[in-house]
């Protein structure tokens, strides 16, 4: 829907920017051109990044790198502004489930970023989850990621600012596109078209053809799956969805079936693998804070006006950095 936006280009979902954040002490200070070449030859050739998803000609890409500002998330900003330039639009964004655990990594990388976050009711979110052939993890962990997700929403919600945060419901939107994309676009500053409501039209270039569980993206927006979790879920899993997400789901407005409560093992259980994913979170947060005290170079983004000015960085044209021959 935002990809079809005329002036905001949204790709299909990449995976370098997570893993360039906490590998960035591997590439050293990037204002050394040699240090910048290996991390842009890494973003454009490594074998998990998915760059190929985007259709950018890799050698232009590592050209602009080196000859933007020597940071990380200017690097980061310059494969994405690349692609929206594919489409003749000047905004840019990025998604993956995953980023709620991020909002903070993601701020010191593009200071001047909104961020829109989609809830939708934890049992079908779990009953998808289930399905997805990549997802290789139980019940358990679905209903714990749902949980987290909620979490970090609240608290994202209570500390950014009102124009950094904007919050909508999966059901709401495919209820009534056009209500929810028109708040969506006054959040974001730009005029709502009526293109938005219909992306199927560029479905086929937004989503990558092998990505076969996003098929409904190719019809009209629809309601089909929302409360489908009653059908593709087994009556345990429902009993243990609502007994440990009950008062989240209560709290975003999904009513509950009054399953009876499931057997005290499958509980304990449930907390064993949330516990242990709490602390495998707060490890790696720890892990990041000590790594912030001894940054290798700027991480934050110099490309835009407000990125700049959030640096301390004069708004005169930014310069232009020493290049190495591939």
């Amino acid at each position: 829907m935002l990809h079809s936006h005329p002036r905001i280009a949204v790709p299909p979902e990449t995976r370098f920017l997570v893993p360039a954040y906490y590998k960035r002490r591997q590439y050293g200070d990037l204002r050394v051109p040699e240090n910048r070449y290996r991390l842009a030859k890494w973003i454009t050739s490594g074998k998990d990044t998915k760059f190929r998803e985007l259709r950018l000609d890799a050698d232009e890409i590592i050209d602009e790198i080196m000859a933007g500002p020597p940071s990380l998330g200017s690097a980061i900003g310059i494969v994405f502004r690349s692609y929206a330039e594919r489409f003749g639009k000047p905004r840019w964004g990025d998604k993956r489930p995953s980023y709620f655990h991020h909002v903070g990594m993601l701020q010191r990388l593009f200071p001047d970023a909104q961020f829109v976050n989609i809830v939708r009711d934890g049992r079908d979110c779990v009953a998808s989850l289930k399905e997805m052939p990549w997802y290789r993890k139980s019940v358990y962990h679905a209903a714990a990621n749902w949980a987290e997700a909620v979490d970090y929403a609240e608290r994202h919600a209570r500390r950014l600012p009102a124009d950094t945060f904007y919050q909508l419901r999966y059901e709401n939107l495919t209820a009534d596109p056009e209500a929810e994309l028109r708040g969506l676009c006054e959040f974001l500053g730009e005029e709502y078209d009526p293109v938005m409501c219909e992306p199927r039209h560029i479905a086929g270039e937004a989503v990558p053809k092998h990505k076969v569980w996003h098929k409904n993206t190719h019809g009209d927006v629809t309601q089909a799956r929302v409360g489908s979790w009653q059908d593709r879920l087994e009556p345990w899993e429902v009993a243990l969805c609502e007994a440990v997400l009950g008062d989240r789901l209560l709290t975003n407005g999904y009513q509950l079936s009054g399953a009876p409560r499931p057997a005290a093992g499958r509980l304990a259980k449930y907390e064993k693998i949330a516990a242990k994913r709490r602390f495998g979170k707060w490890k790696k947060l720890s892990r990041d804070r000590i790594g912030r005290l001894r940054e290798p170079s700027p991480v934050g983004a110099l490309l835009t006006s407000g990125q700049r000015l959030a640096a301390g960085v004069p708004l005169e044209p930014a310069p232009q950095y020493a290049q190495i021959g591939a």
